[in-house]
């Protein structure tokens, strides 16, 4: 199948400013089940230099910096995507000790993974309810893996939350909702407390609706030798699959931004984002 993706952020402000250089993410990631067939970005106002890089998690991003002042920034991302058939389950885990939780990297695993197995103190409650997830899959590896994303998506509403870094752990379980980064961040910081390496994922994700009305979404990957990073999307409790199109992953969620970058005045913004994805 192939995907049309137009993406559009615009910035709107009250005076004119200066704009620092910015970090664009929304060059779509190549994976073995996603073939990047056509990209374009515009920005106006037009950039004095764009430079395309691997950023330090080897997401390719555009580096942009900008010359005179200016009352808007916009960003027009087009992409074809073409996907390939993809069975999520078609693995091993090897060495088998992967196979039951706990499970241990080895030590230059660790020094690899380390940013994604950064822990964080949470409640006990919430460890609990991961606890029982735990214990009713055996600690069997992927079965856990597969019941607490979908224990997730059961157990907490879906909220649109336009901007604004993830809640804490603990608010989004006391809450039961929260934005899609909401709950990634959650599950991911259960599954680090656990000993087990997770990443923060942006990017597109398409499904067919009547009236389609589509938004950036987040989820997490899992490291787990044998299969590499393994999607997991506890919003709509699944393992990620052909139509998951990633742009940027981070074991820092701010780091996966679409748009990073300051400006010099005292403006106000106004921010007016749109997203397409069409089955071609």
């Amino acid at each position: 199948m192939k995907f049309k993706i137009i993406h559009t952020t615009e910035y709107l402000f009250n005076s004119e400013i200066f704009l620092e250089p910015h970090v664009l993410r929304f060059r779509p990631r190549i994976t073995p089940y996603v073939n990047v067939i056509d990209f374009s970005l515009t920005i106006l106002s037009a950039p004095e230099g764009n430079k395309i890089m691997e950023d330090e998690e080897n997401n390719v991003v555009d580096f942009c910096w900008f010359s005179g002042m200016t009352e808007s920034l916009k960003i027009r991302a087009q992409s074809v995507l073409e996907t390939k058939e993809f069975n999520p389950f078609n693995f091993i885990l090897f060495p088998e000790t992967f196979n039951q939780i706990p499970f241990y990297y080895s030590l230059q695993q660790q020094k690899l993974l380390f940013s994604s197995l950064e822990k964080q103190i949470l409640a006990e409650d919430l460890i609990d309810y991961r606890n029982r997830v735990l214990k009713a899959a055996n600690s069997d590896t992927i079965a856990y893996l597969t019941q607490l994303t979908y224990q997730i998506h059961q157990d907490f509403s879906v909220e649109y939350r336009e901007d604004g870094p993830p809640l804490a752990p603990n608010t989004t379980f006391q809450l039961k909702k929260g934005s899609c980064r909401d709950l990634a961040w959650m599950q991911i910081s259960l599954l680090r407390e656990q000993g087990i390496a997770a990443r923060f994922v942006s990017g597109y994700y398409y499904f067919d609706m009547d009236a389609p009305q589509y938004e950036l979404h987040a989820w997490l990957d899992v490291f787990l030798p044998g299969i590499g990073w393994l999607g997991l999307d506890p919003s709509h409790g699944i393992l990620t699959g052909n139509t998951h199109f990633p742009l940027a992953s981070s074991a820092i969620s701010e780091n996966t931004m679409p748009v990073s970058g300051g400006i010099r005045g005292s403006a106000s913004s106004q921010l007016i984002t749109a997203l397409s994805i069409e089955k071609m």
